[in-house]
C-alpha cells in the first residue's frame, strides 16, 4: 500500500457546504468492550455500497484469526486482508485451506475469502447475495457466533474479492482498547465499468513515486482505471515515434505491476496526432511497436488520444492524396483508418487486450458534424470514444446530454472529466478542493464510465478523485455532502481535528472554474454563509456581541487550520502539495482575526485599538499577497496562492471600512 498508513475512518464533526449545519458523518466509537447491537447504524463506507444493512452485534477481532482461502482466492485480496487484520488487533493470522480448518477455529475469528460460489463461503453468506452476473461484484457478511465470529467475503471475480476486502477495511471499529468489526451485510457491485483517472494535464507530470502512490489510492477507492497520458511526457506526444529509454521503461513496468496489484487497469496512451501521416504504413508500424513494448510489460489497455490537434491541415502530402483536401470529414476518415487498423490488427490479435480507447478531436460539445457522422458510421463498434462534456470543463453532465452525445458517436461514451485539473488560465494560483459534484444520478445507464483528470498536485487531487470514484461506483447513492468529509478523514488518517481543519481549507479552496467567467462551484460557501449571517446581525440591529464571538471562532479556525493539518496525521504528500496555500491561509486567517477584533474594539468605542488592529491585519494581508507558489508545478508559474478570494478579502475590506466609521 506504499506510503499510506491505516485509514480506518474515525469520528469527525464536519461543516456542511450549503446549509452550514454540522454533519455527524462518521460513526461514534463504541463504549469499552461493548459490542454495538443490531439496532446500531451502519458505518460509512466509500464508495457507497449498493446495499448495506445490519446483521447483528459487532464481532471482536481475536488475537488469533483464521483466514480460509484456496488456490483460486485472489492473492492481492488475501494479502491485503491479512495486513488489515494485523493492523486491527490480530497478533497471529493463519491462512488455511477450506478443507483444513482446525478444530479450535470456533474460538477465534474466522474470515473466509474467495469466490462467492465456493461452498463454505456460500453457506456463510446465507441470504446475503453477491449480485449475479455483475462483474466486480461481491457479498460480505459479518456474523457473531457463540464464541467469536465469522466474516464471509465472496466475489463474483477476482476484482470482487479485492473490493470486498476494501469494504471490510472500513468496518473496523475501536471498542475501548480492542478492535471490532461492524455486524453488517453488503451486496455490492459498481454501476460503471470504467472508473478512475486520466493523467492528461499539461505541465509537470507526476513523478514515478507519486504515480505508485496513486495506484495504491485507486485500490482503496475501488477505481479500476488509470490512463497514462501526460501531455508533457515527450514520448507520449511530441516524440511518440521514439522508444522510451530503458530507465523509463523500467519505471513503467513497475507502475504496471503496482496497478495490477491494486486491481487497477493501467491504460497506456500515445498521442500521435500532431505529426502522424495516417496513410503511411511505416508510421502505423511504429505506433504498433510502441504499443507492443507496453504490452510486453503487462499492459492490456491502450488509448490513442487525438485531442488538441489541428484537423484542417495534413502532416504529409500522402494524406492529401489518400483522403482529399483537409477538413472535418477527411480528418475523420484518416483517423478511422488508423484506429480501425489498430483495433483489428493489434488489439484483436493480442490475448487479454481490452477494446481500444480514443479521444476525438471534437471532444467537448453536443453539435453534430461531418466529423462525428463519419466516426459513428465507420469507426469499429468496439472502439471506446471519450468525451469531456458540453465543454472542455463542463459545469454539469446530465443524462440527456449523455444520451445525445452517445447518439452522435454511435456508442455509449466514456467521460474524460476535466475536474479537478488546474492547468488552464482560470485555475491560476488555485488548488481545487471542492467535492465531486454536478454530475446527474443515473449517468451509469448512459455512459461506459468516468475518469477524472487530476491536478498537477497528485495528493491534493485525491479530494476530487475520491468523490469521482464514489460517484462512478454508485451514482444513484452518491452524496457529495457526505463523501467530502469522508475523503478529508481518509487524508487525515481518521484524525478528527485534522479532518475539520481540512474541511476549513477545502472551503477556502472551493472554487471550481470553467473556461468562462462563471465558476461551476462557488468559492468559500461556508465562510460566505457565516459572513452573511454576521453582517445581517451587525447591520440590522442584531446581537453584535454574539455575532462577533461566532465569527471570531471561525476566523481562529481558519488561522489554526494549517498548523493542525501539518501537525496531525494528514498524508505528508498533501501537506507538500498544499504548502503555499497553507502558508497563505495562516496569514489570511490571522488577518481575519485581527479585523474581527478591530470591529469589536470599534463597537466598544476604542478607536485607537481598532486602528492598531486594522494596521496589523493589513500587514498580514500584504505578507499573504507576497507569497508565491514556488517551486511551481503548473504552467501558470510562480503566482500568488489564492485563498477564499472574493469572499475573505471582500469581508476584510468591508469590515475595515465599518471599523473606521
Amino acid at each position: 500500500m506504499g506510503s499510506r498508513r491505516n485509514t480506518t475512518l474515525a469520528v469527525c464533526t464536519c461543516f456542511a457546504l450549503a446549509s452550514g449545519l454540522l454533519l455527524q458523518t462518521l460513526p461514534a466509537t463504541a463504549a469499552p468492550d461493548a459490542p454495538r447491537s443490531a439496532a446500531a447504524t451502519t458505518p460509512p463506507v466509500s464508495p457507497t455500497p449498493q446495499s448495506i444493512s445490519r446483521t447483528g452485534d459487532d464481532v471482536r477481532v481475536t488475537g488469533k484469526v483464521y483466514v480460509v482461502a484456496d488456490d483460486a482466492t485472489d492473492a492481492a485480496a488475501r494479502d491485503r486482508l491479512v495486513r488489515e487484520l494485523k493492523n486491527h488487533g490480530a497478533r497471529q493470522v493463519k491462512v488455511v485451506a477450506p478443507g483444513n480448518v482446525p478444530g479450535d477455529a470456533a474460538r477465534h475469528l474466522t474470515v473466509r475469502l474467495g469466490a462467492a460460489d465456493r461452498g463454505d463461503i456460500a453457506r456463510a453468506l446465507g441470504d446475503t447475495e453477491a449480485p449475479p452476473g455483475q462483474a466486480e461484484g461481491y457479498a460480505l457478511r459479518v456474523e457473531r457466533t457463540r464464541n467469536a465470529g465469522t466474516v464471509a467475503l465472496g466475489g463474483r471475480d477476482a476484482d470482487g474479492q479485492y473490493y470486498a476486502v476494501q469494504t471490510l477495511r472500513q468496518l473496523f471499529l475501536r471498542a475501548g482498547g480492542r478492535w471490532r468489526i461492524s455486524g453488517v451485510q453488503v451486496g455490492d457491485h459498481p454501476s460503471m465499468p470504467l472508473r478512475g483517472t486520466i493523467e492528461g494535464f499539461y505541465g509537470q507530470p507526476w513523478t514515478h513515486r507519486e504515480r505508485l502512490d496513486q495506484m495504491d489510492f485507486y485500490g482503496d477507492v475501488k477505481a479500476n482505471t488509470y490512463i497514462y497520458a501526460p501531455k508533457d511526457d515527450p514520448y507520449h506526444r511530441g516524440k511518440w515515434r521514439e522508444p522510451y529509454p530503458e530507465d523509463k521503461l523500467t519505471e513503467l513496468g513497475e507502475l504496471v505491476g503496482r496497478a495490477t496489484a491494486n486491481h487497477v487497469r493501467f491504460t497506456f496512451a500515445v498521442s500521435p496526432g500532431e505529426s502522424i501521416c495516417y496513410s503511411d504504413a511505416g508510421d502505423r508500424a511504429t505506433l504498433k511497436a510502441k504499443l507492443q513494448t507496453l504490452y510486453d510489460l503487462g499492459t492490456r489497455a491502450f488509448s490513442i488520444p487525438l485531442d488538441d490537434i489541428n484537423y484542417t491541415s495534413w502532416n504529409c502530402e500522402a494524406d492529401r492524396a489518400a483522403y482529399g483536401e483537409p477538413g472535418q470529414e477527411p480528418a475523420a476518415k484518416a483517423q478511422v483508418d488508423l484506429l480501425n487498423d489498430v483495433q483489428r490488427d493489434f488489439i484483436a490479435g493480442h490475448d487479454g487486450a481490452k477494446p481500444l480507447q480514443m479521444v476525438p478531436t471534437e471532444y467537448g460539445d453536443l453539435r453534430d458534424s461531418p466529423y462525428k457522422k463519419t466516426l459513428r458510421d465507420t469507426l469499429d463498434p468496439e472502439v471506446v470514444v471519450m468525451w469531456t462534456g458540453t465543454d472542455v470543463v463542463p459545469p454539469r453532465i446530465t443524462n440527456d446530454e449523455a444520451d445525445r452525445i452517445s447518439e452522435l458517436f454511435g456508442r455509449r461514451v466514456f467521460v474524460w472529466d476535466n475536474y479537478p485539473v488546474n492547468d488552464f488560465g482560470n485555475t491560476s494560483g488555485r488548488l481545487l478542493l471542492a467535492p465531486y459534484d454536478k454530475r446527474e444520478a443515473g449517468l451509469s445507464e448512459h455512459l461506459s464510465g468516468i475518469v477524472a483528470n487530476p491536478m498537477n498536485q497528485p495528493y491534493a487531487s485525491k479530494v476530487a478523485v475520491f468523490g469521482a470514484a464514489d460517484f462512478a461506483w454508485n451514482d444513484r447513492g452518491y452524496d457529495a455532502a457526505k463523501s467530502w468529509p469522508q475523503v478529508m478523514s481518509y487524508l487525515a488518517g481518521g484524525d478528527r481535528s485534522a479532518t475539520d481543519a481540512l474541511l476549513v481549507l477545502g472551503d477556502l479552496e472551493h472554487m471550481a472554474p470553467t473556461f468562462g467567467a462563471e465558476p461551476w462551484q462557488p468559492q468559500a460557501p461556508e465562510l460566505g454563509r457565516r459572513v452573511a449571517e454576521f453582517w445581517a446581525a451587525w447591520e440590522d440591529g442584531g446581537d453584535r456581541t454574539k455575532a462577533l464571538k461566532s465569527l471570531r471562532a471561525y476566523a481562529v479556525a481558519v488561522r489554526k487550520a494549517p498548523a493542525t493539518i501539518r501537525g496531525g496525521d494528514v498524508e505528508k504528500g498533501f501537506t507538500v502539495d498544499a504548502a503555499p496555500w497553507l502558508d497563505a491561509t495562516e496569514l489570511w486567517g490571522g488577518a481575519m482575526v485581527k479585523t474581527v477584533d478591530a470591529l469589536a474594539a470599534h463597537a466598544d468605542g476604542d478607536a485607537a485599538a481598532a486602528e492598531r488592529l486594522l494596521a496589523e491585519s493589513a500587514e498580514l494581508r500584504d505578507r499573504a499577497r507576497a507569497l508565491r507558489v514556488d517551486p511551481p508545478r503548473n504552467s501558470w508559474g510562480k503566482v500568488q496562492p489564492k485563498v477564499g478570494d472574493g469572499v475573505l478579502d471582500t469581508f476584510l475590506d468591508k469590515a475595515a471600512a465599518a471599523a473606521q466609521q
